[in-house]
């Protein structure tokens, strides 16, 4: 009776190794994969749980690009957190992490957010236009890219509700992180293949975008020309 149990425990603890083991190689594979789409330390928490979305819901790595840097003609950088370059066209994303509720309309230039059952507010940019900006900036890298279809997601993260918000412009979608892929769907379906000229071009162009992310000296290049462009450091109190 005692062998009997001995050889019953050993052969569950082979089991749960097994498992264990398995586990442990599934887990190291999917964070492999995962940081071959976005480096661990690039970009924000929301952006990079935005990148695992599209990749495990099949969207191929090779045509996702986050956390990009476009040098514009002036010399300084427009900052985009991602770009998926489709069969119809460019997908632009713009992450954001809220709570409480959002207000607004595609024309405003602020938005507004409540929080505490209305006792607090405040005013954050339009994110449409903030990705609008995006776009405008990334279309002039290429000639290309005039004859070539963007499109616009704006994600919500966070315990955020979208309030109240109209006006939305056409090819724009707002939507929480949970219905990405359902927009991206909209937009693929609903829409003729997109005439790139030069494919390899477009992913040249978007890669040493991202490349250019790697440089401290970008960054903070990047950093110092948003804060001369808020000018607070010419507000003297």
């Amino acid at each position: 009776m005692f062998v009997v149990e001995n050889e019953l425990f050993m052969e569950i603890g082979i089991v749960i190794f097994f498992i264990i083991v398995f586990f442990i190689a599934f887990i190291k594979k999917d964070r492999k994969s995962f940081e071959i789409s976005s480096e661990p330390k690039r970009g924000t928490r929301a952006e990079r749980n935005l990148v695992s979305i599209l990749k495990h819901s099949g969207i191929p790595e090779q045509t996702i690009f986050h956390d990009l840097y476009v040098k514009k003609h002036n010399g300084n950088f427009s900052q985009i957190d991602l770009v998926v370059a489709t069969k119809v066209g460019i997908i632009v994303f713009e992450v954001h992490d809220y709570n409480g509720w959002i207000f607004g309309t595609g024309y405003q230039s602020q938005w507004l957010q409540i929080l505490a059952n209305g006792q607090k507010k405040y005013k954050f940019d339009n994110p449409i236009m903030q990705n609008n900006k995006h776009i405008s900036d990334l279309r002039k890298t290429l000639k290309q890219f005039d004859n070539i279809p963007f499109y616009s997601i704006i994600v919500f993260y966070g315990d955020c509700i979208v309030k109240d918000v109209s006006f939305v412009p056409k090819g724009t979608f707002l939507v929480k992180p949970e219905r990405v892929i359902e927009a991206m769907r909209i937009i693929i379906a609903n829409n003729e293949p997109a005439q790139y000229t030069n494919k390899h071009e477009v992913v040249k162009v978007l890669q040493e975008a991202v490349n250019n992310g790697e440089s401290p000296e970008v960054q903070w290049q990047h950093i110092e020309n948003v804060r001369d462009m808020m000018g607070k450091d010419r507000i003297f109190g």
